[in-house]
C-alpha cells in the first residue's frame, strides 16, 4: 500500500512541476498602459474627395468574446449565433467630416453600442451601406451622406459566412444582399453513433496540398457546412425596404452584378466536398443570370481543385477568375491556363484572357495572352487597359499596355518585383458612370503613386506617367522629417492632394497639400497621440553589412532619456526572414525612419519602457541567386544576418553583446528557434506560434516550393526539431490554442517543447486558450506580455555576464 501511495505522491508532484495553473497575469504598468491606450480611428474617403468617413475602432475584445461558440469547418470559422464569420473586428461608431470645409458632422440613427462591419460607399458616393450585428442577427443599415442620418433598411437576417454580404447596384437605389433562407429548418443533429468509418481514397492521381486547418472531417461536418453556408440572394430597395428574392438558396460565393445592372455573375459551390482542402477549392458552377436570376448561360462547372501542381506559380486548369470589365456595360472576362497550370511545363504562353459580351450568345473572344502567369488587369476604356503578369521563381513582373479594341500590346514595365527601389508605383483609379473603378487617364497619361523605397527609407510619391513616352514626371515626394502618403487627388489641375502625414513624434493625421501654391499643408484631422508617454523614446534607422557584403537594416529604439555614456543596454532583437533571388534586392531598405511608431500587441517596442535597446525588423535576407535556392544555405545566412545586427549595435555602443534576446512570431518563431540552436549570440529567445518540424509540412512552406521528398536535407536541417538536443539557450514558446494558420498547428510547439525537455533544455510552453494565429483577447495579450517580460528579465537583463 505504501508503494502505491508513494507512486501517487510522485505522480501528483510531477503534474505540479509540469504545468503552472496560472490565472491571467498583467505586465508592468508601462506596458499595460500601451495596450489600454485609446485606439485611433480609421478613415475612408469618397472618390470625389469631399467627405471623410471617420470610423471608431474597438479595442481588444475580452476573452469571454473569444470563448463564444465557434464552428471550424471547410477552412472557415463561423459564429453559429449570427450566421457570420467569428472573430470579427468591429467598428463602434461613425462620423463624417467635410474635407473641403473641415466641418465635423455627427452621424445620427445608429443603435447604442453598435458592432459595425462591411462598410461600403454607394457608386455615386451619396450613401454608405454597412452591417450591424445585433444579438443573433446581422442587419443592414444605410447612411445618407447629405443628412448624416442612418436607418435600418430591413429586418432580413444577413448571412456573411462565405463572402461579402451585400453589393451595390449601379442605380444607387438597390443592393444585392445575401440572407439566411426563410426555408432553413432546424440545425442538423449530431449522430450519437457513427454510421461507419471515414474513408478517403486516391487512385493514382497526384494531389499534393499544404497543411490546411479547420477542414471538414465527417458527413455531419458537411451537413453543418450546408446549413450555415447556404444563402438566399435578394434585391433590396434601400429607399422603400422592398425585398425581392432572386432564385433559390445556394452555397453562393460570387454574385457580381454587371456594371449596367442587367446581369449577375453567379458562382455556387456543390458536392463532392473535400476533407483535404478548404472551401475555396471545392467544386463550383459559374453561371450568368439575368437581373431576375434566370439562367442566361452556364460558363463552367469547375471540378474539385485538390490536384493543383506544387509551385507558387501553379494554378488550376480550365476557366478561372471570372469577372466583369469595369469599363463596359456587360462584358465578362476570365483566364485559362495554357500550361495545364503547371510551372514545370515549358510553353511560350502561360495564360490567355477571354471575353464575352452581352447578349452572350456567341463564342468567347481571345483578348490577350501572357508569357508569365496572369496577375490582374486594370481597365481604363475601350482603348486602354493594363495587363499584369508575374513569375515566382524569377521574381519577374511585366505590365503591358493593351488596346482592348485592336488587341495591340506594348510592354510598359519589365522588372523584378523584389527590386523595390525601382518600383514605378500603381495607377490611380476613378469611378466611371457605372460607379466602377477604372484607370484615371489624363491626356494619355496615368497618375502613379507608390511607397518610393530608397536607401533613405520609404518616400511616397506622386508621378505623372506618359503612356506615349513611358517616362514619368514627378509631381511630389515625401520629404524629411515626415513620412507622408498620398491618399486622394482632390484636384489634379491645381495639384491638390489629400495626404496622411506622420513623424517620429507626431501620430498620423490628414492634410490638404497644394503643390502649386507651395503653402503649408492644411490639417483636416487632429487625432490625439495614442501614447504620449512614448514621445521621447529614441528611434533611428540603422544600415550595416552582413559578412558576405549584403546590405542590411534595422530600426533601433532606445529608452527615453538614455545616453550612450550610461553604457550598453540589454537588447531585444525582432526579425522575420525573407527570401530573395538577388543580393542587391535583399539589401534594399524597407520602412521609413520618420514613421510614427504604432505599438500593436506583437511589437517588441514595449520593452523600450523597461530599459532595453530594441532592434525591430532587423533584416534577415535569405538569398539564392541563379539556380541556387535561398534555403540551401538558410542557417548560414540566418546566423550571419543576426550577427550583423548585433555587431552594429555594439559598434554604436548601445547593445550589450552579452545580454541580447531574440523574438519572432510565426516564421519569425522558426527563425528564433534556429538561431538558438545554431549560434551562441543570444541569452534567450521567445518564439510565438511557430512551426518547428518541417516534415509535418512536406509539400512546401513559406517560400520553399520543393517538397520534402525533393529536398529532404533542407527540410531536416532547417527544422529546429532536428536540433532540439543542441538548444541550451532558454526559450519561451507561446502558441494560440486555436491557431488556424496552415503549417503552424499547436502540436508543433507541443512536440518541440517535449523534445527540448527530453534533452534537458530550459524551456517554457504557454498555450493561450481560444487564440488563433494572431492574438486578440485582452487578457491573453496582457498575459503574453507578462510572460515575455518575466522571461527577458530573468534570462537577458539579469543574465550573468562572464
Amino acid at each position: 500500500m505504501k508503494k502505491y501511495l508513494s507512486l501517487l505522491v510522485w505522480w501528483i508532484g510531477l503534474q505540479l512541476v509540469a504545468q503552472d495553473n496560472l490565472t491571467y497575469q498583467t505586465p508592468p504598468k508601462a506596458i499595460a498602459d500601451l495596450i489600454n491606450a485609446p485606439t485611433t480611428p480609421r478613415v475612408s474617403i469618397d472618390t470625389k474627395g469631399n467627405w471623410m468617413l471617420i470610423m471608431q475602432t474597438a479595442s481588444y475584445p475580452g476573452i469571454a468574446e473569444l470563448a463564444e461558440p465557434e464552428l471550424r469547418i471547410a477552412g472557415l470559422r463561423i459564429n453559429p449565433r449570427n450566421n457570420g464569420p467569428s472573430r470579427m473586428s468591429y467598428l463602434t461608431g461613425l462620423s463624417l467630416k467635410n474635407i473641403r470645409t473641415g466641418k465635423d458632422v455627427p452621424v445620427t440613427g445608429l443603435p447604442q453600442n453598435p458592432l459595425i462591419s462591411n462598410v461600403s460607399w454607394s457608386p455615386d458616393d451619396s450613401q454608405i451601406a454597412f452591417c450591424v450585428t445585433e444579438g443573433e442577427n446581422i442587419q443592414l443599415y444605410v447612411l445618407d451622406v447629405a443628412t448624416a442620418a442612418t436607418h435600418k433598411v430591413t429586418t432580413t437576417r444577413i448571412n456573411s459566412v462565405l463572402t461579402t454580404p451585400f453589393i451595390w447596384l449601379s442605380d444607387n437605389t438597390h443592393l444585392l444582399v445575401l440572407s439566411v433562407p426563410d426555408t432553413r429548418g432546424a440545425l442538423p443533429e449530431a449522430p450519437k453513433v457513427p454510421s461507419g468509418p471515414i474513408v478517403q481514397e486516391n487512385l493514382g492521381k497526384k494531389a499534393p496540398s499544404r497543411t490546411y486547418q479547420d477542414l471538414l472531417k465527417s458527413p455531419y461536418d458537411e451537413a453543418l457546412f450546408d446549413y450555415y453556408a447556404t444563402t438566399q440572394l435578394n434585391r433590396i430597395n434601400v429607399k422603400t425596404a422592398a425585398v425581392e428574392k432572386l432564385g433559390k438558396p445556394a452555397l453562393i460565393q460570387n454574385y457580381q452584378p454587371s456594371p449596367d445592372g442587367k446581369y449577375i455573375l453567379f458562382q455556387t459551390y456543390h458536392k463532392p466536398y473535400s476533407y483535404l482542402v478548404t472551401v475555396r477549392l471545392f467544386p463550383h458552377k459559374i453561371e450568368l443570370l439575368d437581373s431576375k436570376a434566370n439562367l442566361v448561360k452556364q460558363l463552367a462547372d469547375v471540378p474539385l481543385a485538390d490536384n493543383i501542381p506544387i509551385g507558387f506559380s501553379a494554378t488550376r486548369t480550365g476557366q478561372r477568375e471570372h469577372s466583369w470589365r469595369s469599363d463596359a456595360p456587360a462584358t465578362l472576362y476570365w483566364i485559362e491556363a495554357q500550361d495545364n497550370g503547371d510551372p514545370k511545363n515549358d510553353v511560350p504562353v502561360r495564360d490567355k484572357v477571354f471575353t464575352l459580351s452581352a447578349p452572350f450568345t456567341g463564342n468567347a473572344d481571345e483578348l490577350a495572352s501572357t508569357k508569365l502567369r496572369f496577375d490582374g488587369i486594370r481597365w481604363g476604356n475601350e482603348n486602354l487597359a493594363l495587363v499584369s503578369e508575374s513569375w515566382w521563381s524569377t521574381r519577374k513582373e511585366i505590365t503591358t499596355i493593351l488596346n482592348p479594341k485592336t488587341k495591340a500590346t506594348t510592354v510598359l514595365f519589365d522588372r523584378l518585383y523584389e527590386d523595390t527601389y525601382n518600383n514605378p508605383g500603381s495607377p490611380e483609379l476613378t469611378k466611371n458612370q457605372y460607379g466602377r473603378y477604372v484607370l484615371e487617364i489624363i491626356d494619355n497619361s496615368l497618375i502613379m503613386t507608390g511607397q518610393g523605397a530608397s536607401p533613405e527609407g520609404d518616400r511616397p510619391f506622386v508621378d505623372l506617367l506618359s503612356l506615349s513616352t513611358k517616362k514619368s514626371t514627378r509631381l511630389w515626394r515625401s520629404a524629411a522629417p515626415y513620412y507622408e502618403v498620398p491618399v486622394a487627388i482632390l484636384d489634379l489641375k491645381k495639384q491638390v492632394l489629400l495626404t496622411r502625414r506622420e513623424s517620429l513624434t507626431e501620430n498620423p493625421n490628414y492634410f490638404i497639400r497644394n503643390l502649386k501654391a507651395r503653402i503649408a499643408p492644411i490639417a483636416v484631422t487632429q487625432f490625439a497621440h495614442p501614447y504620449p508617454q512614448m514621445k521621447d523614446v529614441q528611434k533611428q534607422l540603422l544600415k550595416y553589412k552582413r559578412a558576405d557584403g549584403v546590405e542590411l537594416s534595422a530600426t533601433l529604439y532606445l529608452p527615453a532619456g538614455y545616453k550612450k555614456e550610461e553604457g550598453p543596454l540589454p537588447t531585444l532583437m525582432e526579425a522575420y526572414p525573407t527570401e530573395f533571388k538577388s543580393k542587391d534586392a535583399a539589401g534594399q531598405v524597407t520602412g521609413s525612419p520618420y514613421q510614427f511608431t504604432y505599438i500593436y500587441w506583437g511589437s517588441p517596442v514595449f520593452w523600450a519602457t523597461q530599459g532595453y535597446a530594441i532592434m525591430e525588423n532587423a533584416s534577415i535576407p535569405i538569398v539564392g541567386e541563379g539556380t541556387k535556392e535561398p534555403n540551401d544555405t538558410y542557417i548560414e545566412q540566418l546566423v550571419a544576418g543576426a550577427k550583423g545586427a548585433i555587431d552594429e549595435g555594439v559598434r554604436l555602443g548601445v547593445v550589450d553583446a552579452k545580454r541580447v534576446g531574440v523574438m519572432g512570431h510565426s516564421y519569425g518563431a522558426f527563425m528564433t528557434a534556429n538561431l538558438l540552436s545554431h549560434s551562441n549570440l543570444f541569452k534567450a529567445g521567445i518564439a510565438r506560434s511557430g512551426a518547428y518540424n518541417r516534415t509535418l509540412t512536406p509539400f512546401g512552406f513559406q517560400a520553399e516550393e520543393r517538397t520534402y521528398w525533393q529536398a529532404p536535407d533542407v527540410y531536416f536541417n532547417m527544422s529546429p526539431f532536428s536540433s532540439a538536443d543542441k538548444i541550451k539557450t532558454p526559450i519561451l514558446l507561446i502558441h494560440g490554442e486555436a491557431d488556424n494558420n496552415p503549417g503552424t498547428f499547436p502540436i508543433q510547439s507541443e512536440r518541440y517543447y517535449n523534445a527540448i525537455k527530453g534533452h534537458g533544455g530550459t524551456a517554457r510552453y504557454v498555450v493561450l486558450p481560444y487564440e488563433s494565429h494572431g492574438y486578440r483577447g485582452k487578457e491573453s495579450i496582457l498575459h503574453m506580455l507578462w510572460e515575455m517580460d518575466k522571461w527577458l528579465d530573468t534570462y537577458v537583463k539579469k543574465a550573468a555576464v562572464n
